[in-house]
């Protein structure tokens, strides 16, 4: 069973990458064409020439970023076929649309939402190239972080709401995961490399349009997901 929770994650990871690659063609592409033109005109600005293109910036857009996000959106739904099959039964009686709703909730905000506010989404232009190495594991660092103080507090929140209730175990475990994220956030250090004179809106609208992206994967992961293993009722009724 665990094989074709696997094979139907990666299905439907592909399905959402789909639509990853539909949603970023329309809310994040236009943000990095701007970004672009700022980045060109100050090099021209400064006399420098600009790096040659390994790929254009048709293919980038199109084949580029769809193969990318298809890729992407396979292995991440792998993934939580994965997950959905090790956390089935483990939390209480909850039913497969239900569960997978859940965890893709948890996902996006470990995984994505929170490590985004210690180090955002940045468009070309953004960062010095030197300093890549530091940003990056910097980056995963906090994205680890996230996932092991949200495992952590699932773990608290199952013994809270078991003495405290279910209302108050909830706020305890939540209260717990904003401690460990943000102690953490202070202690990792913090990166702004934005150039002087980049529009602050772009800025803005890009990183607007990354979580928004992220959202669309995370969202139609885990509604397709939880809504195709619930109509299995061969699948159900085996692990039940």
């Amino acid at each position: 069973m665990t094989r074709s929770l696997l094979v139907r994650g990666m299905l439907v990871g592909i399905v959402a990458g789909l639509l990853v690659f539909f949603s970023a063609r329309w809310l994040g592409e236009p943000q990095v064409d701007r970004a672009i033109a700022f980045e060109t005109a100050a090099d021209q600005a400064r006399g420098e020439a600009q790096d040659p293109e390994v790929f254009s910036r048709h293919v980038q857009k199109t084949v580029g970023l769809l193969t990318a996000v298809v890729f992407y959106g396979a292995a991440l739904g792998g993934i939580f076929g994965l997950v959905f099959a090790y956390s089935y039964g483990r939390i209480g009686p909850v039913r497969p649309r239900s569960l997978a709703a859940f965890l893709a909730g948890l996902g996006f905000i470990a995984i994505t939402f929170v490590p985004s506010l210690k180090y955002p989404a940045n468009p070309p232009s953004v960062g010095n190239p030197e300093t890549i190495g530091v940003r990056t594991v910097a980056f995963f660092l906090m994205i680890s972080i996230s996932m092991i103080s949200m495992i952590l507090s699932l773990k608290v929140s199952r013994y809270s709401m078991r003495r405290f209730g279910g209302w108050n175990g909830v706020l305890l475990a939540t209260g717990f995961f904003l401690a460990l994220v943000v102690a953490s956030m202070r202690l990792l250090p913090a990166i702004n490399e934005v150039p002087a004179g980049f529009p602050a809106d772009v800025l803005w609208h890009f990183r607007l349009a990354s979580w928004a992206i992220q959202l669309i994967l995370w969202a139609s992961i885990g509604l397709l997901f939880g809504w195709l293993t619930e109509r299995d009722e061969r699948w159900a009724n085996a692990v039940a």
